[in-house]
């Protein structure tokens, strides 16, 4: 059996006759501490998005309204997660090749991050993202 490329997280729910809330706590679902949230969202039919990796962030994400695919690549193989619900979040740690498709018109994707933005640690091509692993 094979080691999943990412962890899929249970984000934990409250809720009551008035409607629910989703936490997402440092030392509960997040591993490491938010430096960084932002969301995806108002995407146009048809488009994906993503198409990069990252060498040393980290993140949460999770799909807090609609649904979206997304799909990792670690340079040897390929896995890929529909998110569609606020109770499921998905951890993705550095190393991996990330695509966004499939979007609902009413996708709305909140990414937790470990650091600010940073130029320097995206990989933007796929062939040097291949590369830059079998060199690793």
């Amino acid at each position: 059996m094979s080691v999943p490329l990412v962890q899929l997280v249970d984000i934990p729910q409250r809720g009551d006759a008035r409607g629910a809330l989703s936490v997402a706590e440092l030392g509960g679902v997040l591993p490491f501490a938010v430096r960084r949230v932002y969301w995806i969202h108002g995407t146009k039919p048809g488009v994906s998005r993503g198409f990069h990796a990252h060498k040393q962030l980290r993140q949460l994400c999770v799909c807090v309204a609609g649904s979206v695919r997304l799909s990792l690549f670690d340079g040897r193989r390929e896995e890929s997660v529909v998110l569609d619900s606020s109770a499921k979040g998905l951890l993705i740690g550095p190393g991996l090749w990330r695509e966004m498709h499939d979007f609902s018109p009413d996708c709305v994707l909140m990414v937790f991050a470990d650091a600010e933005y940073d130029e320097a640690d995206y990989i933007r091509d796929r062939d040097q993202f291949i590369r830059h692993v079998h060199s690793s």
